[in-house]
């Protein structure tokens, strides 16, 4: 065996003395964890037994009236046309004739008012082109690879809705289900998009360092700043359950991590071992310091990405705070806000965190 061989084997029996362990845990934690057959997910019925969901296509839709109603009228699929209640925002923010729309259907107020009132609109079509396109796009320009992280992704989303959703509900202990689902998605993704090599395994233990800082940050952060996770609607339809709602909120705070964190760390590892490959005789303090020039740029973007996402996601609640006649200071302390920023800023630190220590493991492994 040369030096390089007994040096790689070595690398690869010390990694796997940390991540099998860590796999076998995250095996053991979803078996333990796993939600039961008869739980709360799934059991509230969507409508009562006598509303029916019926389907059609809008032919018409009228100018207000005096009152401001709008007359609407839809052909169901059954060919019978039938007028529609709809809401006047609705209809001022998108409807249009030729729409697909779900309707709800009442037929005790058949004779006696509207039986038919707008329920959704119908986006299944709209949704699985866009699907195809996506997986299009990716399998043209990132080819094998992009498809196996589109298979990561859905695996990831699978561990999320089979898993995690219905263990939540079930009143499981929240940390140890998103540890545990995070685990379980951290390994898929990155190893089906990427494979299973040192390289891999190295991001594996970036990301791993990177979520451990993120979730301690934010228990830490949820109690110092007094954020209980209840004040959106969402947030209070849950208050029937068995459920904290500060360590959903936690919980919430390390998932948003995840994703930037695989990024980061894949990257770094990529940047440091081609470092390696450019000049084999770099050292390891050489090879951190080229890394972390690179991470530092890393470093900059993802953070406002972070912070563009989350105020995307949040642009309806920042205007409604807008309108009201408060300081910055004051409307920045508000509740949802709050909650909003301290998420941003505990994912944003173990990111940050995340790329000095993978890139330090990366250099070392490189160099050796």
């Amino acid at each position: 065996m040369t030096l390089d061989q007994g040096t790689t084997r070595r690398i690869a029996i010390w990694q796997a003395a940390i991540v099998v362990p860590l796999a076998l845990a995250t095996l053991i934690g979803l078996i333990l964890l796993w939600p039961p057959s008869d739980g709360p997910a799934g059991s509230a019925p969507l409508l009562s037994r006598s509303v029916e969901v019926e389907t059609g296509e809008v032919i018409m839709i009228g100018e207000p009236d005096e009152t401001g109603a709008t007359e609407v009228r839809m052909l169901l699929d059954e060919g019978t046309e039938v007028p529609v209640h709809v809401p006047p925002e609705i209809i001022s923010n998108g409807l249009d004739v030729g729409d697909s729309i779900e309707v709800l259907f009442t037929p005790s107020a058949v004779g006696t008012g509207t039986p038919y009132i707008f329920w959704d609109f119908e986006r299944d079509v709209p949704l699985w082109i866009l699907i195809g396109l996506y997986l299009f796009v990716v399998a043209v320009v990132a080819r094998g690879k992009g498809i196996a992280a589109v298979a990561g992704l859905a695996l990831s989303l699978a561990v999320v809705i089979v898993f995690m959703l219905p263990a939540l509900l079930a009143g499981s202990n929240p940390l140890l289900v998103v540890l545990v689902g995070a685990g379980a998605m951290m390994f898929t993704s990155i190893y089906l998009a990427h494979g299973i090599s040192i390289r891999t395994t190295t991001a594996i233990l970036g990301t791993a360092g990177g979520l451990l800082v993120t979730g301690i940050l934010a228990v830490v952060a949820t109690d110092f700043a007094n954020l209980t996770g209840t004040l959106s609607d969402s947030a209070l339809s849950l208050t029937g359950y068995d459920i904290q709602l500060d360590q959903i909120l936690v919980c919430g705070m390390i998932l948003a991590g995840l994703g930037a964190l695989n990024d980061v760390t894949i990257t770094q590892v990529s940047t440091i071992w081609e470092l390696r490959v450019a000049n084999p005789s770099a050292s390891v303090a050489q090879l951190y310091k080229q890394g972390m020039i690179i991470g530092r740029d890393h470093i900059a973007s993802t953070i406002y990405t972070l912070a563009f996402a989350y105020v995307g996601t949040s642009l309806p609640l920042l205007m409604s705070a807008a309108v009201l006649d408060r300081t910055f200071l004051a409307t920045l302390s508000t509740g949802e806000i709050a909650e909003e920023i301290v998420r941003t800023l505990v994912a944003s630190i173990g990111l940050v965190l995340a790329i000095p220590l993978t890139t330090g493991i990366a250099a070392r492994l490189a160099r050796a």
